[in-house]
């Protein structure tokens, strides 16, 4: 039996993240309107933008699919039907969402486009993705909590995709279903304002020691007693192919483009090692680049069974050893300098290393920059900047510039 190769379904916050994940190999982008997305923080896509991301993904041969995935209130309902007839004019490739009322008001208004099941809809079981199954759903994002064997069982039982998370930041609660935000700061994060109050510092006070706190660990910034680890399932896409996982997603739409670039890439060559039957081939390598991009320690979450005591539990680690820094927007191949719009600083005697989609990165010392004027200058300081800078190998449109720390 031949094995079917799975989608890559990666995060696009604005028009940049979406061109970085098409170029560093994902096959479909997920992203989000100004109105009823999860992630309100995102730059998101306004009308006019939508359509473009639309015409460049047909362009490449890519998909897209628009989360409607909020829990809707009453005062949502006279909007979504113009959206959703938008989206249907447009004609994207899919709908995500996790609301019942979303999905009968998407039959109504977008009933040509396949509908997804978003992940905050929690379906961990084979009933309840029949039940979905029944209603002519194609796809569902199942639920982060499960296991390989629970996700082998219900892709034996049921016809309609399947789609898994393997890489990204996972929430305190089940599903991402979460009230803390809400709670706490008045922004709710199943309406797409999360405040990530997980991610706050707390620290332990015995009743009748008002004023005394105590760190949970032995840190004396406090401790981040509910955060989880980012998930990370890289050494685990040979057994999620096997099994017949039909999309991988990775989570990531507020993350910068070099984010997504590098776990794009690295994804996209494993699940291409397995295609070519040599499953794991780089993986040292992948691990290496997976370290490079600001991230938590990472866990394999529930994927091998409900984690042990303190698996998920964040604790601090020192910082990437790199620093996204710029984007290659042109190239001057009489002179061999590459057009770098800048993102953080850098400057002569850095170390860079050069992303290039489909190719080893490029290391080098940096001897020399040169403003616009080709006047040369000792750092590239202000945001956005453009400069030049010398290359020893040709660089590519949106190859992906960051610092070095060789320090150790």
């Amino acid at each position: 039996m031949s094995i079917k190769k799975p989608e890559l379904v990666a995060p696009a916050g604005d028009m940049e993240k979406a061109e970085a994940a098409f170029l560093y190999g994902a096959d479909a982008v997920y992203v989000g309107g100004r109105e009823f997305s999860l992630r309100a923080q995102a730059g998101n896509f306004s009308d006019e933008e939508m359509e473009k991301l639309v015409a460049m993904a047909r362009a490449k041969g890519k998909r897209v699919y628009v989360a409607v995935n909020i829990l809707v209130h009453n005062r949502d309902l006279d909007r979504l039907p113009i959206y959703l007839a938008f989206l249907r004019e447009l004609k994207v490739d899919g709908i995500i969402l996790s609301d019942p009322g979303v999905l009968e008001l998407a039959r109504r208004y977008a009933p040509e486009i396949p509908v997804t099941i978003s992940t905050q809809a929690s379906v961990a079981n084979v009933l309840a993705a029949r039940f979905y199954e029944s209603l002519g759903v194609k796809r569902i994002v199942l639920a982060r909590e499960l296991t390989l064997e629970e996700l082998k069982e219900i892709r034996e039982k049921v016809k309609l995709e399947l789609e898994v998370f393997v890489h990204g930041a996972m929430c305190v609660a089940y599903s991402g279903r979460c009230l803390l935000s809400s709670f706490m700061t008045g922004r709710s994060g199943n309406r797409g304002e999360c405040a990530h109050p997980c991610r706050y510092q707390y620290y332990l006070r015995e009743e009748k020691r008002p004023g005394e706190y105590f760190p949970i660990e032995e840190d004396d910034r406090g401790t981040y007693i509910l955060n989880s680890k980012d998930l990370c399932l890289i050494e685990y896409i040979p057994q999620l192919i096997d099994i017949g996982i039909d999309a991988f997603k990775i989570e990531g739409r507020m993350k910068s483009p070099h984010y997504v670039a590098t776990t794009v890439q690295v994804y996209r060559e494993a699940i291409e090692a397995v295609m070519e039957g040599s499953p794991g081939r780089d993986l040292d390598k992948w691990w290496e680049e997976l370290n490079k991009i600001a991230n938590r320690p990472y866990t394999t979450g529930f994927l091998l069974g409900p984690p042990v005591a303190g698996q998920d539990v964040l604790k601090l680690s020192k910082p990437a050893a790199v620093a996204f820094c710029g984007i290659v927007r042109d190239y001057w191949p009489e002179k061999g300098l590459a057009l770098v719009e800048q993102r953080a600083p850098f400057g002569v005697g850095d170390v860079i290393e050069i992303l290039r989609p489909g190719l080893e990165s490029l290391r080098m010392k940096l001897e020399e920059i040169l403003d616009m004027d080709l006047v040369p200058l000792e750092r590239a300081r202000h945001a956005q900047q453009r400069v030049w800078i010398p290359v020893k190998e040709p660089v590519q449109y949106f190859n992906i510039l960051r610092r070095v720390d060789d320090r150790g």
